[in-house]
């Protein structure tokens, strides 16, 4: 597969995956404070991004993705890398972590713990969000250029959606929009569930970060990885959504690097903890 990504820093390899209809680029708030600890590299998913859809076409489960990622990681010298992810890139996140690709894993609002009607609704979401993204280029960008209207048009997926410069702004509408490999992996989804018991024997830490706003898939389905994944480190995030890098980079950030044990994690209990 050909791979569109930026890479810096030195240090364990940590690998970053984006949700569905995203880019690398939703990590930019996080990207510096990672590298300072890390060799980061932050990855557009086939079919999203600047990456093209495979010549094979788009993988057609979670298991193909997966399978058609570790070749990718061997590729760019990677043995056994950090990974963090959020939505279908927690979700991959997981899945590397039990196949034991990788060294640990913080995975935020993974794909995988929802009902069917929980599915359902997030993609209706998602699609709709895809829909107000063909307005004229023009048209949108005017748009977005007033905070109201940027709020009320990301407020899905941020809880401070106000933190969203113009730029960003348009560049995530427009890689929205032009996501080719969105109805692929909207169709693949219908039959994915989360395994836990695969992460049962795997030596992997293994963290997962919930925005207590998040409005794809709410706060309650980390209940369900908590109860799956005993071992697993599960932190609802406080004032976050579903895509909490924007919301709070410094827990984010945190978050991450107490996973990679970059840094040590702080006594007592976890500050986002909700109660």
């Amino acid at each position: 597969m050909s791979i569109h990504f930026r890479r810096a820093g030195s240090g364990e390899p940590l690998v970053l995956i984006h949700g569905i209809g995203h880019r690398h680029q939703a990590w930019e708030p996080v990207f510096d404070r990672l590298a300072a600890h890390h060799e980061v590299i932050a990855l557009d998913l086939p079919g999203f991004g600047n990456s093209p859809v495979p010549g094979t076409g788009m993988p057609a489960d979670m298991a193909a993705t997966v399978a058609a990622m570790l070749p990718v990681l061997t590729e760019w010298g990677l043995e056994r890398p950090h990974v963090a992810g959020y939505s279908l890139g927690g979700a991959i996140g997981l899945e590397l972590a039990a196949t034991g690709a990788v060294a640990s894993a913080t995975a935020f609002s993974p794909a995988g713990f929802f009902t069917p009607a929980e599915r359902r609704r997030a993609l209706a979401i998602l699609r709709m969000l895809r829909a107000n993204s063909r307005l004229p280029t023009p048209i949108m960008r005017v748009a977005l250029r007033s905070a109201y209207l940027r709020a009320l048009c990301f407020a899905p997926l941020m809880a401070r959606p106000t933190l969203l410069d113009v730029d960003r702004a348009v560049g995530d509408a427009l890689a929205l929009r032009r996501a080719v490999g969105f109805n692929a992996v909207a169709r693949a989804a219908r039959d994915y569930r989360f395994d836990c018991l695969r992460l049962a024997d795997a030596a992997v830490q293994v963290t997962i970060g919930w925005g207590d706003r998040d409005r794809i898939f709410g706060v309650h389905q980390a209940e369900r990885a908590r109860a799956g994944l005993p071992a697993a480190r599960v932190v609802t995030l406080a004032g976050c959504g579903h895509v909490p890098m924007s919301d709070d980079p410094d827990l984010v950030a945190a978050l991450i690097l107490e996973t990679t044990g970059a840094v040590p994690r702080a006594q007592g209990p976890d500050p986002s903890m909700a109660a």
